[in-house]
């Protein structure tokens, strides 16, 4: 049973529980393109100068055992320092070709636009010495000195239940180490802040999100991805890529970009951050050297119009409980969603747009193309045995099936 509202002609919400459906009133068509390369991305030349409005990625992490292989493959001298225990050295190594990535990142990034990394330090005993390798602190060097704003980092915080997390001298001083259970999503913006023309103010609008999605996301501390999004993707798959979690690249997406904008993942893995663009409405390019990723990325690309569905409507499902608990301590909202016809907290709500995803479809050169259905409405299907009584006239009736 999912929540209803009627609205009286002076805002007053009573709340009730009904069975509801979705009724489609028509189209009003928007797309997006995404792009594919399966190249190295320290030199993005598919990608025009200055045509990215935001970077979401995760990047091999330095000083990772898994990662050796693949920085070695880049400057064998890797290779050679750590095998001859010079941690710090093949620390300084694997940053420098990152860094050709992040180069190329500054050249596509837009004035105004955002980058967004995720990255984790790393511990490693190289010798005898066990020590921490702060990726961190390199990659926020590396963009303050190219002249970027840093913003407010998140700090992931990923707890582990394994046994051997605590490292060291078990019990005993002085030689016993902290658990590493986090990581960082580092956020530069290249500029001043965006400026917006009378199109993009009107995307803008309809690119926002609810109230309690922004006291939620704007945290600098994320404790609640738990990836329940990953039913895209088989457990050995992300275990081989380290892919992280759809809904952190869902929310770096919704926080920093409109519909319609240009979104690239240099280090795509398995897809996570084009298909939450997909979800988003906006348009991505990804780059990954690994061609034997572009299968994982098809077949969660065929599942995805069914699970961006299932997610749009459990947002809308959140919000209309969200609502309800606040209604029920009293507190009454002021407006409401011009699309929807349910309550928003603030005005910045009114005009929210969230597209369901209609058709996919592939074209040649790993091009992908989604349209969405921008406009529906979403209305009550009374319950033919059950009595309204005292609705008031011009009453508007919202509610929503969450489909999951």
């Amino acid at each position: 049973m999912i929540k209803k509202f009627f609205f009286s002609m002076e805002g007053k919400i009573t709340l009730e529980n009904k069975l509801l459906h979705i009724i489609d009133l028509g189209w009003n068509k928007m797309k997006s393109n995404h792009y594919f390369y399966f190249n190295n991305s320290n030199k993005l030349q598919k990608i025009p100068s200055k045509s990215i409005n935001l970077v979401v990625t995760s990047p091999p992490y330095p000083m990772i055992e898994m990662w050796d292989e693949i920085f070695s493959n880049f400057n064998s001298d890797i290779y050679n320092s750590l095998n001859n225990y010079e941690g710090k050295k093949a620390f300084e190594l694997m940053h420098t070709v990152l860094s050709e990535v992040w180069e190329e990142l500054d050249r596509v990034i837009v004035d105004g636009g955002i980058i967004c990394i995720n990255i984790g330090d790393a511990t490693r005993k190289i010798g005898d010495i066990f020590e921490l390798y702060p990726n961190h602190i390199k990659i926020v060097d590396f963009f303050i000195n190219k002249g970027y704003s840093t913003l407010p980092c998140i700090i992931w915080r990923k707890q582990s239940n394994k046994p051997n997390k605590f490292m060291g001298s078990g019990m005993l001083p002085s030689c016993a180490y902290v658990t590493l259970e986090h990581e960082y999503i580092l956020i530069f913006r290249k500029g001043n802040n965006r400026k917006f023309s009378p199109i993009d103010v009107t995307k803008r609008r309809e690119s926002a999100f609810f109230w309690e999605e922004r006291n939620n996301w704007y945290s600098d501390i994320w404790f609640d991805l738990k990836g329940i999004s990953q039913d895209l993707l088989d457990p050995d798959t992300r275990k081989r890529s380290a892919a992280y979690p759809f809904e952190l690249a869902y929310r770096l997406i919704n926080m920093f970009s409109i519909m319609g904008d240009n979104v690239l993942d240099p280090f795509l893995g398995t897809g996570t951050t084009s298909l939450a663009a997909m979800c988003s409405g906006r348009n991505s390019f990804g780059y990954e050297i690994d061609p034997n990723f572009s299968n994982v990325i098809s077949q969660r690309i065929k599942n995805v119009k069914e699970f961006q569905n299932k997610l749009i409507f459990n947002r809308l499902k959140k919000h209309l409980d969200f609502i309800q608990e606040r209604e029920s301590n009293g507190k009454e909202a002021k407006h409401f969603s011009e699309r929807y016809n349910f309550p928003v907290i603030t005005s910045q709500e009114t005009e929210i747009c969230l597209p369901l995803i209609n058709k996919i479809e592939f074209f040649e050169n790993s091009v992908i193309q989604v349209t969405y259905q921008k406009d529906c409405d979403v209305r009550l299907t009374y319950e033919q045995t059950r009595k309204i009584v005292s609705v008031p006239k011009k009453t508007k009736i919202m509610s929503i099936d969450s489909f999951i």
